[in-house]
Order: C-alpha cells, then structure tokens, then sequence
C-alpha cells in the first residue's frame, strides 16, 4: 500500500518545525516575511499562509498583526512524559 502524498504546506510546516527543534529558529525568533518566504522556499503565498496557521495549530508560533510571526514554543518530543497516562 502505497502513501498518500502530502500537502506542500504540510511539509514546508515540517521543516519549519525541524528549525524550531533543532534551535535555528529559537524561541523569540522571527519568522521571514510572506514574500521572503515565497522565494526563500519556492511555494506560492498561498501555501506561505497555510503553513502558517498550521504552525499556528500546532502551538508553535505566533503571529501579531502589523508585526510579523514569532516562534513561541519548542515542539515536544515524543515520549516526554507528556501524554496522559493509560489506566
């Protein structure tokens, strides 16, 4: 069976998320512009926007109107002990 393929805001969201892990983009930190990102990745801004409120979802950025959007958490890994437990 083969896999379904993936939206391309769903992977630029990945990679997004991979920088955010790995401390390239630190908490605090900008994320580049609509039109920078477009270039920067080779997407359109339609899917710049999606990957945005997908990041969003995801708790790990926020955006502030007439500001930008910032990185707002680290995303946790798995098996932090997060997750609730099974009685």
């Amino acid at each position: 069976m083969s896999e379904l393929p993936r939206y391309e805001y769903v992977k630029l969201a990945d990679a997004i998320e991979a920088d955010i892990a790995s401390g390239k983009l630190p908490q605090g930190a900008a994320l580049p512009g609509e039109r920078a990102m477009t270039e920067l990745y080779g997407v359109s801004i339609g899917t710049v926007r999606r990957t945005v409120v997908e990041l969003r979802k995801r708790g790990l950025v926020a955006t502030l109107p007439a500001k930008g959007t910032y990185v707002i958490d680290m995303p946790k890994p798995p098996g932090d002990g997060s997750e609730p437990r099974q009685t």
